[in-house]
């Protein structure tokens, strides 16, 4: 995280044609993430996500080499999970705040949001608390938290000035019109209102592409996208959606695509191809 915590210059969202790109970090370790940080900021992404929940993530073996294994990295439903009480929280915030050069999105996905985070509601509630208090410059709350806890955290992140992703992230695509309404009534209390959806085909997407196209001109900051087939097609196209920020992988396996996903570097060439 950088010193200030915040990338001087750097507004909600930029121009509506230039999305902030986010590059999600996919380490299980302090030592992964900060390598993944280090080549984040190399590739262009103006801020990172630590996913605070993957540290409890116990991965395979991987093979360098073999592309079915590094697809299969993505893939944590067979993993092991370490116990809450093996992570010392304090102590990864200060390695992160030391080590990572750009802004930090803090999230700590629940199990119940296709997280990994195996503990109690009210031990997750207290990490972001924790992480707010440490001068993050971002921190995603859940729509789903509890109104009253909710509101806390947002009056708490709010006199730190640490901005608010208030996120949602569903199992199955509604209609196009049910989302902009989600995006509507959620975007309260927060910079960017960010949902997500698990696609199970292309068709399933073309709702999150025409509730995007709904969203242009709205002045509401916003990102929807989905993880599956034709998810990523609100990635490729966000400029024109007036998307304030897209999350990327530094992925880069030919079949991402089909997880929904984008690699940074594509990203910022698409818009370029695209002349967005």
């Amino acid at each position: 995280m950088c010193n200030d915590m915040v990338k001087v210059g750097c507004p909600v969202g930029g121009p509506m044609n230039d999305p902030l790109v986010c590059v999600v970090l996919n380490g299980t370790t302090i030592e992964e993430m900060l390598d993944e940080a280090a080549r984040s900021n190399l590739a262009g992404a103006d801020l990172v996500e630590v996913r605070y929940d993957r540290l409890f993530l116990i991965p395979p073996e991987v093979s360098e080499d073999n592309v079915e294994d590094e697809l299969a990295y993505l893939d944590t439903s067979e993993w092991g999970v370490r116990e809450p009480e093996d992570i010392d929280i304090s102590a990864i915030i200060s390695d992160l705040k030391e080590g990572i050069p750009l802004p930090v999105i803090f999230t700590v996905r629940p199990q119940s949001e296709g997280g990994h985070y195996p503990g109690e509601e009210s031990a997750r509630i207290e990490i972001l608390r924790e992480a707010i208090a440490s001068g993050v410059s971002w921190v995603d709350l859940e729509i789903s938290i509890e109104e009253g806890v909710r509101n806390e955290l947002v009056e708490v992140a709010n006199a730190g000035n640490c901005k608010i992703i208030s996120s949602s992230h569903g199992e199955s695509v509604p209609p196009a019109e049910e989302i902009v309404d989600m995006v509507k009534s959620n975007s309260d209390n927060c910079e960017i209102i960010k949902l997500c959806f698990e696609t199970s085909n292309h068709h399933e997407s073309l709702n999150l592409v025409e509730a995007s196209i709904e969203m242009t001109g709205s002045g509401i900051s916003y990102a929807i996208m989905g993880m599956g087939p034709g998810g990523d097609w609100p990635r490729l196209h966000a400029p024109m959606l007036e998307q304030s920020i897209v999350y990327t992988t530094l992925h880069s396996e030919y079949k991402l695509s089909e997880r929904g996903l984008i690699n940074v570097k594509d990203a910022r060439d698409a818009w370029a191809l695209l002349e967005y």
